[in-house]
């Protein structure tokens, strides 16, 4: 599906860009499956929204070294997105204007923030711009993109997902998290 955000895109959304990270690209400590797919995609939705003076945000992993979510420390997965590291860094082929906003999050030593909205303040910062609907991709549709996408439904926010700006961990994990994504009135637009 190839929507069009010159159409779509409105007063009062803003685009929301989920870890579009070097570790969850191709290549990447936590890499993926075609997971640098979602930029060109991205990218055209980016363009869209500057051209409509809309407010982009972009959640990032920063996580520091012993990190809780880290295998070696108990955790699901190996170390990835380190701060201050080149896999911690958005994908340099991803066009984010200067003036996007970075959501850090995964920088707790007790728990894993898998949510950009998670104890960050992101949910008053949108409403302090006035945001009423969020537009949401990136990396990963299963764990990342879909907590975001809920826990905005959560905050009262209207969630469209990009569905081609957008790749899962595992098939299957993707199909259940646009299932439960859909359960909480988030729109993916071809999703019955």
């Amino acid at each position: 599906m190839n929507l069009d955000p010159g159409t779509l895109l409105q007063p009062g959304d803003a685009l929301l860009l989920v870890d579009v990270q070097n570790d969850f690209c191709p290549g990447g400590a936590l890499a993926i499956d075609d997971g640098d797919a979602v930029i060109p995609v991205l990218n055209r939705w980016l363009k869209a929204a500057g051209e409509l003076g809309l407010p982009v945000y972009a959640s990032r992993d920063w996580h520091p070294r012993e990190h809780p979510s880290f295998a070696a420390q108990g955790g699901p997965w190996p170390p990835h997105c380190l701060q201050d590291s080149p896999g911690a860094r958005f994908h340099p082929a991803l066009a984010l204007p200067p003036d996007a906003i970075r959501v850090t999050k995964g920088v707790r030593f007790d728990r894993d923030q898998y949510s950009a909205f998670d104890q960050t303040g992101l949910a008053v910062a949108l409403r302090n711009r006035g945001v009423g609907r969020i537009w949401v991709g990136g990396l990963a549709q299963d764990v990342c993109v879909a907590a975001t996408a809920l826990d905005a439904r959560k905050e009262g926010f209207a969630v469209q997902l990009i569905p081609d700006a957008t790749r899962p961990v595992t098939a299957e994990g993707g199909r259940e998290a646009l299932q439960r994504m859909a359960e909480a009135g988030v729109e993916i637009p071809d999703h019955e």
